[in-house]
């Protein structure tokens, strides 16, 4: 049963399915997104494609096929397809070319964005949007990189969780944050499709930045954003924006507990960036794999117990934010959708 039917709204939206650099013109590739397989390919001057990887001969894959000038061939009759879906060539039919049906293979619209691929997902929609632009990807002074994460978890939980500021000195402790018995007063936004959250610290930190990219004890400003219906992004500027550290996330739901993350980094640290390079990988992928860890233990008990309701204090009133909105748009737009609402609140960590 595809999962994508009990999705709403929050299907006719773009969502990635890999890297530019993932899609050749050498062989297809497979990804799954809301339950739905899908081949991805180039034709031999480059152009993208995706269809559902089913041959609508006998429902073999067509991602264990093989590409053949502008077409995709399935791997058990040999049947041929075109970009657009429609069967171009049956072997078993020789040159009988007007005995060939006119079968099809679902298409779905692609863009290649920012260093992704985009695969839009409405089947009874047509795009009426862009894709979330990643920023910084082409500015000067600044180096990124993207990295590409699989979790245990569905995409409210995640975003929620790359928003949350109170798990960091449990879940990274020593490698993110400590605690400092620290109030933290935040101001949070709820628009139709974003939940914006800004926080007043003035001597917040990065504990294991600030000796590298912040020996001045320059001012930390940070901001968490959340943009529909997948997209984070988390900013630590400091001083009028000499340096900053940008992460951004777009995930993309595989199954019901089952999602990708694609993550770009963005820094701008001045002289400092040519050693970043060497080590901020590195570190990045520590920080993440300890979110992989908790995300897989919550995303257990909560299959275990089928408890999709949480308690909530003032901490968690993003997560309520972002919980309305896209619970809105999952429910297909049913009943009255959250109103805009600025508040401030406060935590300790």
């Amino acid at each position: 049963i595809y999962m994508i039917a009990q999705e709403g709204h929050l299907k006719n939206y773009w969502y990635a399915a890999g890297t530019s650099k993932d899609v050749g013109v050498k062989k297809p590739i497979k990804r799954i997104i809301f339950n739905i397989p899908i081949v991805l390919w180039r034709t031999k001057d480059a152009k993208l494609s995706a269809l559902l990887d089913r041959c609508a001969h006998r429902n073999a894959p067509l991602s264990e096929g093989r590409i053949k000038d502008c077409g995709i061939v399935c791997p058990y009759h040999g049947w041929t397809f075109e970009q657009n879906g429609q069967c171009s060539n049956i072997p078993s039919e020789g040159p009988h070319k007007e005995r060939i049906p006119k079968h099809k293979v679902e298409k779905f619209p692609t863009l290649e964005q920012n260093g992704l691929i985009w695969v839009w997902m409405g089947r009874d929609v047509l795009p009426d949007k862009h894709p979330f632009p990643m920023p910084l990807k082409t500015t000067k002074g600044w180096k990124n990189y993207y990295m590409i994460t699989s979790f245990s978890n569905n995409v409210t939980n995640l975003v929620e969780n790359f928003m949350d500021v109170p798990h960091t000195i449990y879940v990274h402790k020593g490698w993110f944050r400590d605690r400092k018995q620290m109030k933290v007063p935040m101001n949070v936004e709820r628009t139709e499709d974003s939940v914006l959250v800004s926080y007043d610290q003035n001597n917040d930190s990065i504990s294991a930045f600030d000796w590298m990219i912040n020996p001045k004890g320059l001012p930390m400003q940070h901001t968490d954003k959340f943009y529909m219906p997948n997209v984070t992004r988390v900013d630590y500027t400091f001083g009028e924006e000499e340096k900053a550290f940008i992460i951004t996330s777009t995930s993309t739901p595989i199954s019901p507990y089952e999602s990708i993350v694609y993550t770009l980094i963005s820094y701008k640290f001045g002289w400092f960036n040519r050693f970043a390079r060497l080590f901020l990988p590195w570190y990045t992928k520590r920080v993440i794999n300890q979110d992989v860890e908790i995300m897989e233990i919550q995303g257990k008990n909560i299959k275990h117990f089928k408890e999709t309701r949480f308690k909530s204090t003032q901490a968690d009133l993003i997560h309520l934010y972002i919980e309305s909105i896209r619970g809105f748009a999952k429910s297909g737009g049913k009943g009255t959708p959250p109103k805009p609402i600025k508040k401030n609140a406060e935590f300790w960590i």
